[in-house]
């Protein structure tokens, strides 16, 4: 259960850190639509990733456990929300869909540098 912890926090912190350092470089190295896609998509990742977070620990804590009804219920509220908001975003031309991706791709590359980051660990605590 503590890598476990230890994983999420960090995937968390991450999060946001890499949409700071996407967006900061973004703004300076590309044009504004871009750069916006980038930004966009990144906070719509993240956000919907702390949503998801708490939905699922709300709903599991033993106290109030919850119907997976109401659990996959919220999940596809927000996905069809989040899809309403990417196309938005898309045909009313304030981002460029390749930025978006981009931005879209944060907490996918947390989560992979989170991983590696607890492989690496367990592959040191092992060698010691």
């Amino acid at each position: 259960m503590v890598i476990q912890q230890r994983l999420l926090k960090f995937i968390m912190r991450t999060n946001w850190c890499l949409l700071a350092a996407a967006s900061i470089v973004g703004l300076a190295a590309t044009h504004l639509h871009f750069a916006l896609g980038i930004v966009a998509g990144g906070l719509i990742v993240t956000l919907n990733f702390h949503l998801l977070y708490r939905n699922l620990k709300r709903s599991l804590t033993p106290p109030h456990l919850a119907s997976h009804n109401v659990v996959l219920f919220k999940y596809y509220i927000r996905f069809i929300l989040t899809c309403v908001i990417i196309f938005l975003l898309i045909a009313s031309g304030y981002v460029e869909p390749l930025g978006l991706v981009i931005g879209l791709s944060i907490v996918v590359a947390s989560i992979m540098l989170g991983t590696i980051r607890e492989f690496i660990k367990l592959i040191y605590k092992e060698a010691v």
